[in-house]
């Protein structure tokens, strides 16, 4: 049993018993993810992990960070917590996927305004949830509290995965050219992008986030806490059984900041806008917030999560291998000579 105690730190308003019993509420779900490689237990100063890189010629380690930004504020509004942690998985995992890389683990940052030790191990929840859909191990994290900084009910939640790859196979847009095939990856909604304007829009401090909407089929509320898709899976399936030129993840900045990052100079991507298959939440927010066409196609992923470009000849398999573990892919357009990089016609 752990006597630490400081009622001197207590009286600050950091309860260190509840930073333990945290520990000890989140074991469970961190077990759920422990995968071949997994060295330390949880609890230690440093997640250890032993990878295979058998078969590699020269591994490249690949590392990716982000947050849940913020649509952790409609998790708090709505007093759910166990599904954002899937979002801060796949903003980092679907980052280091795109290059080809495996992830291997994750680490997880909870800052807080009061330790209260059932959410913190429902957050946890969220992200192991994320780890196995990944095929990730979750080795480690930290949970800080901050009183006096945060309001208690407050917290942000951050972390970084790692991945490897054979330094031959890394993804690049060196191999892309004219005729290569777009697909399109579904996404499940807005995923982890653009609430600042979510939240001005649907005036969410205000709106009742439990009405249920007959355009979206479900409530506001769920609409908005719509995990994102993980696409580590399916895209490492694609990689196996076709020739990947390119990958990008439409995060932040929509198709014009995001499918660039993988087109080389004297190339376009040409989008076909009638193929874009848009959830029912982008089209309420478009006309509630009167936003410009380009603006959402500028900020959001309007329903495509990510692009897997191939060559021409082997778009099928591409096709079949990520329908095959469960990924609806469709094309959505073909690389063309261009400058402008995006081009949606």
């Amino acid at each position: 049993m752990n006597n630490s105690h400081s009622a001197s730190y207590a009286a600050a308003g950091v309860n260190i018993e509840a930073g333990y019993e945290g520990v000890r509420l989140m074991k469970r779900h961190v077990e759920r993810t422990l995968i071949p490689g997994v060295v330390s237990d949880l609890g230690g100063f440093g997640g250890l992990f032993e990878p295979d890189t058998a078969g590699m010629a020269r591994p490249v380690l690949v590392s990716g960070t982000d947050g849940v930004g913020t649509k952790q504020r409609i998790a708090q509004l709505m007093n759910r917590h166990d599904t954002v942690g899937i979002d801060c998985v796949a903003m980092c995992v679907n980052d280091i996927v795109c290059c080809g890389a495996k992830p291997l683990f994750f680490l997880d940052y909870i800052a807080i305004g009061r330790n209260e030790p059932e959410k913190v191990a429902t957050l946890v929840s969220g992200v192991a949830e994320g780890c196995v859909q990944a095929g990730c191990a979750l080795i480690g994290g930290e949970t800080a509290e901050h009183p006096g900084t945060m309001a208690a009910d407050d917290y942000d939640l951050a972390g970084f995965a790692v991945g490897v790859v054979d330094r031959e196979k890394i993804i690049d847009h060196k191999r892309m050219r004219e005729g290569d095939v777009i697909l399109a990856l579904p996404s499940s909604g807005l995923h982890s992008n653009g609430y600042s304007l979510v939240r001005k829009v649907f005036d969410v401090e205000n709106a009742d986030l439990h009405r249920y909407c007959d355009e979206l089929g479900m409530t506001l509320g769920e609409a908005l806490l719509t995990p994102t898709v993980i696409y580590v899976k399916p895209v490492l399936a694609a990689i196996a059984a076709a020739d990947v030129h390119g990958i990008s993840h439409i995060t932040g900045g929509g198709f014009y900041e995001n499918i660039p990052r993988c087109v080389p100079d004297g190339l376009a991507a040409r989008v076909e806008k009638a193929a874009v298959r848009t959830p029912a939440i982008f089209s309420m927010l478009q006309r509630e917030g009167n936003i410009p066409e380009r603006d959402m196609f500028n900020t959001y992923n309007m329903g495509v999560g990510m692009t897997v470009i191939v060559s021409n000849d082997t778009a099928d398999k591409a096709l079949a291998a990520l329908k095959a573990q469960g990924c609806e892919a469709y094309v959505l357009g073909e690389i063309v000579s261009g400058e402008e990089k995006v081009v949606l016609a």
